[in-house]
């Protein structure tokens, strides 16, 4: 199915996933509403609004480059207004703008609570529900949160309490909101890599350029994402998915090409469940490859 003529809401698309799902979509013809905060350049982080704007139009979307702050709801709502009469409606939300301090709980400043949390949840919260009356409209709705599956074991907390509350609180929206808006069709999915992505922020907070060369392209979260946006949004809502995973039980065998560096073990992300067995070939560090 191509996403030709439908128009995305995607916060946090001046780079990285973000990006990354624009440009997919762009491939098909589609309208991206880019709401981000970055209009002037970071000192270490690239991109811009508008720079993805260029980036977009250059694989054949069209783009609005928007200031949004996903913290302050008059913002997200004019964002969402503008999109809507640029391209006459909504079809899919992407919650994709994320905050990350991994610090126990007495080196937290809530300061730095306030913003994972404001970003992350409430930002998902604010953004879904200022799309929603637009989304209940469109053809084939879909939200999607860049957001880990609904795994309650504390090895998930105990390090960094903070920001896996906020990092939950995105996903308790795809648990509740799925369920409260099945009867409008409108499709609440949580998309989680397997493996760390490599993206600029993601160098610059974590890894480095090391363990860059052990994560994958963020063009596998868009692959998948894209795979997500093609199902029928009544029949395809509710789920938590790892982005290798579902991508296989798409078709695709082959992720040696969303490799950084095919020579380098990969790197496991947080949040995974152990209970989620990688696809047949895929080797994650310090782990024997999985068998079909």
């Amino acid at each position: 199915m191509s996403l030709q003529g439908k128009t995305l809401f995607i916060t946090g698309a001046s780079r990285g996933i973000g990006l990354a799902i624009a440009l997919r979509a762009a491939r098909d013809g589609a309208n991206i509403a880019i709401a981000a905060k970055t209009a002037e350049p970071h000192p270490k982080l690239p991109g811009t609004i508008y720079t993805a704007a260029e980036e977009i139009e250059a694989a054949g979307g069209k783009a609005l480059p928007l200031i949004v702050d996903v913290r302050d709801e008059a913002s997200v709502l004019a964002g969402v207004e503008q999109a809507v009469e640029r391209f006459g409606g909504i079809d899919i939300c992407v919650n994709n703008a994320s905050a990350i301090q991994l610090t126990g709980t007495l080196q937290t400043d809530m300061k730095r609570y306030d913003l994972m949390n404001g970003v992350n949840a409430r930002g998902s919260f604010l953004t879904s529900k200022a799309c929603l009356p637009h989304l209940k409209a469109a053809a084939n709705p879909h939200v999607l949160m860049i957001s880990p599956p609904l795994d309650m074991n504390p090895r998930w907390f105990a390090g960094h309490t903070a920001y896996s509350m906020a990092k939950f609180g995105m996903s308790l929206c795809v648990l509740g909101m799925s369920a409260e808006f099945a009867a409008d069709g409108v499709a609440f999915n949580a998309l989680w890599p397997r493996t760390g992505i490599a993206t600029a922020a993601i160098q610059f907070a974590l890894s480095g350029d090391e363990g860059m060369r052990r994560c994958r392209k963020p063009e596998i979260m868009a692959d998948a994402a894209h795979a997500v946006f093609s199902k029928p949004a009544r029949e395809f809502s509710g789920n938590f998915l790892i982005d290798d995973t579902f991508l296989y039980g798409e078709g695709v065998r082959d992720f040696d090409p969303y490799r950084v560096d095919p020579s380098q073990p990969l790197m496991p992300d947080f949040f995974v469940p152990e209970d989620s067995v990688p696809p047949p070939g895929v080797t994650l560090a310090g782990a024997a490859p999985a068998h079909a």
